[in-house]
């Protein structure tokens, strides 16, 4: 069998509706041979990831070859490794199991990453997915913008919804995987890779759509993770900066532009980073 050229790792748990869209989607991916990697991270209906995979292969014109291996439950920074293990193609891209990537979106990821660096693109939210999810996707992003040095267009951070690297670099510097919530360890890869001396290339054409679905409760219980994960991410390296004063102003900016409504879930999110920040403190003394 000829090796692909990418490979595309979705790690899933729990949600096969949303991965069947995502894959899909991916099945749309053209102009590079292709292989799609699923990680079933623990799912509690293994059977209903497993159909929903077999679904999306059966209304394909033409598949990409795609394996279903199953993790451990120990969080998407250890699928993520799994799967790059898995991962037969030359660059591995990840996405997200709620997440649509545009046509296109692999191969600019994979284009990005000849040179032997890493590269991410730009995820939306879909408005259909509500308020919450706008305003998650707006902390996100201002996260990632704040960090782009204009002058290399390199990142400094991407969420692993839209990321891409060698699969050599990815097993030589592999996620952290003492990070067992989903909070932190992107971050953390980023943040290892830019003290390599690789850059994040920032791919704006490679486009995603974020599908979360979560409302006020869901988003207020996300940032209360990423809280604790910000805390873990700093005490694992002395040198790193949390988030710094151009991250708050692009988003106060950001904010405004989105309305009233996002911008009070925006400030109630970042009331429960907070708490969650004070939480893995505490528990780290206790």
């Amino acid at each position: 069998m000829t090796r692909p050229a990418i490979s595309i790792v979705v790690v899933t748990r729990d949600r096969p509706q949303a991965l069947e869209r995502c894959l899909t989607a991916l099945t749309w991916q053209r102009g590079a041979s292709l292989e799609i990697v699923v990680v079933d991270d623990g799912s509690s209906d293994a059977e209903a990831v497993g159909a929903a995979v077999a679904r999306t292969l059966l209304a394909a014109d033409a598949p990409p070859a795609t394996h279903l291996v199953t993790g451990e439950g120990r969080g998407p920074a250890a699928a993520r490794n799994l799967g790059v293990l898995v991962a037969t193609g030359a660059v591995v891209c990840f996405i997200d199991d709620d997440c649509i990537a545009a046509p296109g979106w692999a191969q600019r990821l994979a284009a990005a990453c000849a040179g032997g660096e890493a590269a991410a693109g730009v995820t939306v939210a879909d408005p259909v997915a509500g308020r919450a999810a706008v305003a998650s996707q707006l902390l996100t992003d201002t996260l990632q913008r704040a960090s782009l040095d204009p002058r290399t267009n390199a990142l400094g951070f991407a969420p692993t919804c839209n990321l891409a690297g060698p699969a050599e670099l990815l097993r030589r510097l592999p996620f952290d995987e003492s990070f067992a919530l989903a909070a932190g360890e992107d971050r953390d890869w980023c943040a290892r890779l830019v003290a390599a001396g690789i850059a994040l290339r920032f791919v704006p054409e490679a486009c995603v759509e974020h599908r979360p679905s979560m409302g006020i409760a869901g988003l207020l219980r996300q940032q209360l993770r990423y809280g604790r994960g910000a805390v873990r991410f700093r005490a694992a390296g002395a040198d790193r900066r949390l988030s710094g004063l151009a991250f708050y102003r692009l988003l106060v900016r950001g904010s405004v532009r989105a309305g009233a409504r996002v911008a009070v879930l925006v400030a109630l999110a970042q009331i429960a980073v907070a708490a969650g920040a004070v939480l893995e403190s505490w528990r780290a003394r206790a």
